[in-house]
């Protein structure tokens, strides 16, 4: 990446943990490129990151208890909450939600849905791959003979939060029934309903259910060769397949981007390349621990990632973070500001990968 690896405004020292082990638990939708970022942190420093993917709430839950080194999430807390908990907040990369199908004869990114009528599939209003509202945008489209199957997330996450976000923003009638929320109260009545844990339950389901529709991370989408559906853009003027490059697109075009905000919503994009559920993820760490060596691996290993980590992101179906935001990472971490007064070192070759 291109952060300025000299940005260092504290002291740098050798002192850190030596647990040897640096733990860290939450949401699933970036769990396989934190996997990959760890298998090499362990190659270049003979420390491990074990990272559990419990889902977004389980991983605000779990740095606010102080049982992992890092918190991950896919939905910001606000300041108010940080200040409150002793945390700080970090971005660390930007992926995508999809929405993907199981249907027998239709390709990827074949079947075209609008906002609109993706809210009524999952409130179970629209019930048939032959509904009228889905022939209306799919005119020649051979759409199966199937009753739908929704496929959602059992536990709390991050991922749907962002996708009912997305809905809401498209239904007026959504927004009031279920509104954004990481664990809604989805309709039992209508459609068929499963649940599956994380985003890899999901998936599991989705495959083993014709008709089934749900919604998955980019990076599974490729790696489990899953159906994509294209979506109406942001500008309302054409359909947007998934791809890192439509994502990026989003980024390009956000608040993110322009001014550095890394709480810009990167959702419905006014871009016609952009992807519509377009999204970022988020680290937590502790604020205000007692010793420097109580947070130095899990800061070196947060630091490394922005480095040079994205070079192993390539193909992966995630994207680094722009310039801009990463070029604010040192100072970031140097706010770290541990009780006993001392300091936590950024080694800037050890931690790079």
């Amino acid at each position: 990446m291109r952060i300025c690896k000299y940005l260092l405004s504290f002291a740098l020292v050798c002192a850190g943990s030596v647990h040897g082990q640096i733990t860290g638990a939450g949401a699933t939708f970036p769990s396989a490129a934190y996997q990959t970022w760890g298998v090499e942190y362990q190659k270049r420093t003979a420390k491990q990151f074990v990272y559990t993917p419990t889902g977004s709430g389980d991983g605000q839950k779990k740095i606010i208890a102080r049982a992992v080194d890092i918190g991950a999430s896919d939905i910001a807390l606000p300041p108010a909450e940080l200040a409150k908990h002793g945390l700080i907040q970090l971005p660390m990369l930007v992926g995508a939600m999809v929405p993907v199908v199981n249907l027998k004869g239709v390709s990827a990114n074949a079947l075209k849905l609008n906002g609109a009528v993706l809210a009524d599939i999952f409130m179970g209003k629209v019930v048939h791959w032959q509904d009228p509202s889905i022939k209306a945008l799919n005119p020649g489209l051979r759409l199966p003979n199937l009753p739908i199957v929704r496929v959602v997330r059992a536990d709390k996450s991050g991922s749907t939060e962002t996708f009912t976000q997305y809905l809401s923003m498209h239904s007026e009638a959504f927004e009031k029934t279920l509104g954004r929320s990481g664990l809604p109260a989805w309709p039992a009545a209508g459609s068929p309903l499963k649940k599956g844990e994380g985003n890899d339950g999901v998936v599991k389901l989705l495959k083993e259910l014709p008709g089934a529709i749900s919604y998955a991370s980019y990076d599974r989408v490729l790696k489990q060769e899953l159906t994509s559906v294209a979506l109406r853009n942001g500008k309302d003027s054409g359909y947007v397949s998934v791809s890192e490059r439509a994502f990026r697109a989003a980024v390009l075009a956000s608040g993110m981007y322009k001014t550095g905000d890394e709480s810009r919503n990167l959702l419905n994009i006014p871009r016609e390349d952009a992807w519509p559920i377009t999204m970022t993820t988020f680290v937590l760490l502790e604020a205000e621990p007692k010793t420097a060596a109580a947070v130095q691996d899990a800061v070196q290993f947060i630091y490394g990632t922005q480095l040079s980590g994205d070079l192993l992101l390539k193909n992966s179906g995630f994207a680094p973070l722009p310039s801009m935001v990463q070029a604010r990472f040192a100072a970031r971490l140097a706010s770290i500001q541990p009780k006993d007064g001392s300091f936590i070192s950024l080694r800037t070759s050890a931690g790079a990968y």
